[in-house]
């Protein structure tokens, strides 16, 4: 047990306590030695930093209270000043205030709690206390009288003060933002353990019901963690925090995960985590490293090297940046390929990836219409806000952000004849943006490409930024690779395959019927005057199913009109289209030179 005496505690004081397991509440109270003598405000952050959506974490506060701690029976009056604000009266001495928390949000960008595990992300829970932001507070946790969480156990990286073998008690934070920059996961866990280069690393895995293969995952984690740290630091070996967590929640169906800065919070099916005696789809699991790997490369690109839109955090609006292409695209690069140097995927299996997501890219209109730029500044309101659309209006920052990276890499690499690469890059962005902690201006990458390879590369650069970054070009990875090394072709579809990238609609099973969920800009589907939501019911006289799809389709006759009969909002239509080669997306296969 770590020790120390509670006159030690800082100014600012969360208790959280598991209030109602069933019914998904947690109560906070928050304590305040010396409030404002203006009348103090309080704050619930509108949105958790690296998800960027306005997420008004305050409508989950079903009740609010304040009093001066010394007068607990005399309720302070708290002025609304806005949905997510509130000032405090005047008064001498310390106050708190208590809050009730509606939790039962299974992502891994808010709070949950109910008869299983408990989950905290502090910003969805923590008011600020405005004007002490910078100031040291600290967390109190609290078990839950609960019987059913007699076995829970706290997992989190926030610095331990004093707390009990089950890690209730008392931890500490810097400050307001270091305290929101540690989720903290409760209940019960199945936890693998390795050192990465001397510093301690664990995952602690819920909602797995099998005994999981902890020794494979501390094998292959180890591998790709090791690897990380050596491509920023190759000579040091050094990481830049002391020990490291993933919190890990398996679910019958989810995926995701969100950076923080010596820990992660991830989200996976269960099937892709490797246990015992079950069945493993090594596809499915080498997603879910590929999701570690992601996560972990945020500890240095994103919570250390960051936006200088970001410095600091304004969790009561939008900050915008046009950026997101480097911090989510080139991270999105490296994911896969610190899989290849660790040895966890081969070159074939590799560049299959990479093909995907050039794929992928290829097949979505909207790439033809929104530049990177554009997509991470509008992060907020349409990556974050899809719809039917999206396809069709959006590119994605994390998918050609890295197809930018690769482009970049095989350019720099061609430029130097192999003696530079954009590891090279990665390394001098640390050194002067991640260790000195000075955010990246949005001009800010001219001059270190300029002071890495000096004024002739500046053209290659500049073609870069005005038809990949603020243009809307295609990127030619197959004119950059190096066709000694790497095989690029066009890709051989099947029929089937050809006819679905010939209409070019996207779609859902519902209850045995196949309903459309986008249509793509230019497919056959949207000549037929096909939309989101309507429901096929047959093509050319035969029925059509999610079972039958594919047979249906096998049976069409290349290049010919077919007709549709379709229900929107449950009335019978029919519409007439044409399968032609102009409405194929271009498509390639990616493979190592044999």
């Amino acid at each position: 047990m770590h020790t120390m005496q509670l006159s030690d505690l800082p100014e600012i004081q969360y208790t959280i306590w598991s209030a109602d397991l069933h019914g998904h509440r947690f109560h906070i109270k928050l304590r305040i030695e010396n409030p404002s003598s203006g009348g103090q405000i309080v704050q619930m952050p509108t949105w958790i930093p690296g998800s960027y959506l306005i997420r008004d974490f305050s409508k989950h506060i079903e009740t609010i209270e304040a009093y001066v701690v010394h007068q607990p029976n005399a309720p302070l009056h708290l002025e609304r000043i806005d949905n997510d604000q509130w000032r405090l009266p005047v008064v001498n001495g310390p106050i708190e205030i208590l809050t009730t928390v509606y939790a039962f949000d299974s992502s891994v960008r808010a709070a949950y709690l109910d008869t299983e595990r408990a989950f905290i992300n502090p910003s969805s829970v923590c008011l600020s206390v405005q004007g002490q932001e910078s100031v040291p507070c600290a967390l109190i946790l609290i078990p839950p009288k609960d019987t059913v969480a007699d076995h829970w156990t706290v997992q989190t990286g926030l610095k331990a003060a004093k707390v009990d073998d089950q890690g209730y008690g008392f931890y500490l934070a810097k400050d307001y933002d270091d305290l929101l920059d540690h989720p903290i996961a409760m209940g019960v866990f199945q936890i693998a353990h390795w050192k990465s280069h001397g510093v301690s690393h664990s995952m602690a895995i819920q909602g797995c019901v099998h005994e999981v293969d902890l020794q494979r995952l501390a094998t292959d984690l180890q591998a790709i963690c090791a690897c990380t740290i050596d491509l920023f630091e190759p000579k040091t070996h050094q990481a830049p925090f002391e020990n490291y967590l993933f919190l890990t929640n398996a679910v019958l169906a989810g995926y995701g995960g969100l950076e923080h800065r010596n820990s992660t919070a991830l989200l996976c099916r269960r099937d892709q985590i490797p246990q015992l005696n079950t069945p493993l789809d090594e596809a499915t699991y080498r997603e879910f490293l590929g999701l570690c790997s992601h996560e972990y490369f945020h500890a240095w690109l994103v919570k250390r090297i960051q936006p200088k839109a970001f410095q600091p955090y304004q969790l009561d609006r939008r900050n915008h940046t046009r950026l997101l292409w480097l911090f989510e695209g080139f991270t999105s690069y490296y994911d896969d390929l610190q899989l290849l140097r660790s040895k966890r995927v081969d070159l074939t299996t590799y560049l299959k990836l990479v093909a995907n997501n050039w794929n992928g890219i290829l097949r979505s209109p909207g790439r033809l219409k929104q530049s990177l730029a554009d997509s991470s500044f509008d992060a907020w309101t349409k990556y974050y806000q899809a719809d039917e659309n999206t396809p069709n209006a959006v590119v994605s920052y994390y998918g050609k952000g890295a197809l930018l990276a690769l482009g970049l890499d095989l350019q720099i690499r061609a430029f130097t004849n192999d003696r530079q690469s954009l590891d090279d890059f990665m390394r001098l962005l640390w050194r002067e943006h991640g260790v000195t902690m000075e955010g990246v201006s949005e001009e800010g990458l001219d001059y270190l490409i300029h002071t890495l390879l000096g004024t002739g590369f500046t053209k290659t650069w500049n073609q870069l930024k005005s038809r990949y970054i603020f243009g809307v070009e295609d990127i030619p990875l197959n004119k950059w690779f190096n066709s000694d090394f790497i095989s690029v072709k066009r890709k051989v579809h099947t029929k089937v395959e050809k006819i679905k990238l010939q209409l070019g609609l996207r779609h859902t099973d519902s209850n045995g019927w196949l309903k459309i969920t986008h249509v793509l800009d230019g497919g056959a589907a949207q000549l037929a005057g096909l939309a989101s939501g309507d429901v096929l019911a047959s093509i050319n006289g035969e029925r059509i199913t999610p079972a039958r799809w594919d047979k249906v389709l096998a049976s069409l006759i290349d290049e010919q009109a077919i007709s549709i009969c379709f229900y929107r909002d449950d009335l019978e239509h029919e519409c007439m289209t044409v399968l032609e080669e102009h409405q194929m997306p271009d498509q390639y296969d990616v493979s190592p030179v044999e």
